[in-house]
């Protein structure tokens, strides 16, 4: 039976995935991706717990903003963005500019352990819902 695997980075962060091709029988394949050696569906998975992600559209643009928890990076559709940390008195707020507006994403503590931290995206004053992806 012929297998094969083709490797390649995706994004700016150069993740590494990789497509693996399986015969299965005859003339049948099967393809799996996996991405940092996990499969797909795993790799999501780890990804909504380890990231946030927020889609909303500025100025006739859509955007794409993802926080990465772990280190607070920014991302608004897959470029990095410059940010100003500051401790505030229920949390931290973390500043940044997307054209012309304001943005900031509020992390506060739930009170509840499970929970953990509530991280909220606020532009030019206003709530943007978090993407359920």
């Amino acid at each position: 039976p012929v297998s094969s695997d083709e490797t390649f980075t995706v994004g700016a962060t150069k993740t590494k995935a990789t497509i693996n091709i399986d015969a299965v029988s005859g003339f049948a394949y099967e393809y799996t991706l996996e991405i940092n050696g996990k499969s797909l569906k795993k790799y999501m998975e780890n990804r909504s717990k380890t990231t946030n992600t927020w889609i909303l559209n500025l100025d006739g643009i859509d955007c794409r903003i993802v926080l990465e928890k772990d280190t607070m990076d920014v991302w608004c559709n897959g470029e990095k963005m410059e940010t100003a940390g500051e401790f505030v008195e229920d949390g931290t707020e973390t500043h940044f500019t997307i054209g012309e507006h304001d943005c900031c994403i509020k992390a506060v503590s739930s009170g509840k352990r499970r929970e953990g931290i509530i991280h909220t995206l606020i532009i030019d004053d206003k709530e943007i819902p978090e993407a359920a992806e």
